[in-house]
């Protein structure tokens, strides 16, 4: 252990970069049989022991992730993993057959890293998550809980999903059916799912491609970052086709379905937080805003009604690990989509060189957490933009006025005169194209590619304009 642990930390100190550790699989042979599993002398116990260091290290080390080698060799199975004829020849520690495995596992790990993981699981209804058509079988008839095998297996389904909610994971419902059928299916007495479980509910005739991307739209959400489950192989085979992107796993039973979706690692978690566990609720809280602006028939008296209140300060370090997660997720309103690891966002924010702030939004219906990202790098008078990005949950509401607003006031503290703000064209960042110019910046700069360069001097900046109360808070009461 002594060995690894000083491996690691020279890479650590060296690098600034994540690591990626494997763990041990089992022994090919056990010379003492199940007597291994607990004896002190055998390979088993040893492995066992070395893997559950292993996991504390990880445990206490931010940028440190473990693939784990012993549950895919499980899986794979442990005689086909291991084949000594390629480790004589080769010294390949596995058999070459499962080296794609062992491939696609770690990009699992990469991806959800860097924010490439899916984050919507959208769900057909009729034997997806229940047996049988609940039009036709009525909601007694739906196989559900605990009285058959079948209705077994659609209950373990639905509690893997809720599984997944709890993480962070946003639910949503696309079936071809009538929306009372579907609401009557989710509230049957055994059913694990239920109506608030998902924050949108498409229940119609329409295609189901159509309905994947009009529910993407409300959610603002990209629809290559859904997963669509549905029973039905036709019904795949269209949406698959005609939304580039979206995963569409292939199964034959419910039993399977949860496999398969294990096993593709969709949702792979390398981060955690209090945020991800009430995502659900945000969006959800996003609808009743949604319901709010119905009533208003002025756009600004809607967003005086929201009673938007933000938080805007330098970056924390209580702040940081949801900071490098935005980074890493956000690309729809992210002008330079550049990407941090948490040791890089931790230089940054130990750096003088840089003007970092997060702003925090809540209004009357919760909070949304922080929704908003600014980096900027001093050079002598002038301030270069790295990074500015926004979650797409608060699009249209003033918070990049509120945020600009601080920004310069930064500057002009630290003397700065000038800021400049680039745009790296990307396939999904088109809607912040013009977002410099609206500001008032001046292109200075248009590329062929569609990048740009933008400028505004701070003497002639005034403030926008906006709906927002700024909050200030003490760094006394963050720490």
């Amino acid at each position: 252990m002594a060995h690894f642990t000083q491996m690691w930390e020279h890479l650590e100190q060296t690098y600034h970069c994540p690591i990626l550790q494997n763990n041990f699989e089992f022994p090919a042979y056990r010379l003492m049989g199940n007597r291994e599993a607990w004896d002190c002398h055998g390979m088993v116990w040893f492995v066992n022991e070395l893997n559950r260091r292993f996991a504390q290290y990880a445990a206490s080390h931010t940028d440190f992730y473990l693939h784990d080698i012993q549950y895919l060799s499980a899986c794979y199975g442990l005689d086909a993993w291991q084949d000594s004829t390629y480790w004589y020849l080769y010294k390949y520690a596995l058999a070459l057959p499962a080296i794609p495995e062992f491939a696609y596992s770690l990009t699992r790990i990469i991806r959800s890293i860097y924010g490439k993981n899916k984050k919507v699981l959208a769900l057909d209804l009729d034997n997806t998550l229940w047996g049988g058509v609940i039009g036709d079988d009525g909601q007694e008839g739906i196989e559900i809980g605990q009285e058959t095998a079948t209705a077994e297996a659609y209950t373990e389904v639905q509690e893997y999903c809720k599984a997944h909610k709890q993480l962070g994971v946003l639910l949503t419902i696309c079936s071809k059916n009538e929306p009372e059928n579907a609401l009557l299916g989710l509230a049957h007495p055994d059913s694990v799912l239920h109506a608030d479980d998902f924050v949108s509910i498409q229940a119609n005739w329409e295609p189901k491609d159509l309905n994947l991307c009009k529910t993407a739209q409300d959610l603002s959400l990209l629809p290559e970052s859904f997963v669509f489950v549905d029973d039905n192989p036709a019904e795949r085979e269209i949406v698959s086709a005609q939304i580039p992107g979206i995963a569409v796993p292939e199964f034959d039973s419910p039993a399977e379905c949860i496999r398969i979706l294990d096993r593709a690692g969709y949702f792979e978690t390398t981060t955690f937080s209090a945020a991800d566990a009430k995502r659900s609720e945000m969006y959800q809280a996003n609808a009743k805003r949604a319901q709010l602006q119905q009533s208003y028939a002025n756009y600004t008296e809607y967003l005086l009604g929201l009673e938007m209140i933000a938080e805007i300060q330098d970056f924390t370090p209580v702040a940081l690990p949801r900071i490098v997660q935005l980074t890493n997720k956000s690309n729809q309103f992210n002008l330079t989509t550049r990407r941090y690891t948490q040791s890089e966002m931790e230089q940054v924010a130990e750096s003088p060189n840089y003007i970092r702030l997060y702003g925090r939004l809540r209004d009357k219906f919760g909070d949304n957490g922080i929704v908003s990202v600014v980096i900027g790098e001093i050079s002598g008078d002038a301030l270069h933009i790295d990074l500015w990005l926004m979650s797409c949950r608060v699009l249209k509401r003033d918070m990049e006025l509120a945020m600009l607003d601080e920004l310069v006031e930064q500057c002009r503290t630290r003397g700065i005169r000038t800021i400049y703000g680039y745009y790296y064209q990307t396939a999904k960042n088109a809607m912040v194209r013009e977002l410099f110019g609206t500001f008032g910046f001046t292109k200075t700069e248009q590329f062929e590619n569609g990048d740009s360069t933008w400028m505004l001097p701070v003497a002639s900046y005034e403030k926008r304009n906006h709906v927002i109360q700024i909050e200030k808070r003490k760094e006394t009461t963050e720490k």
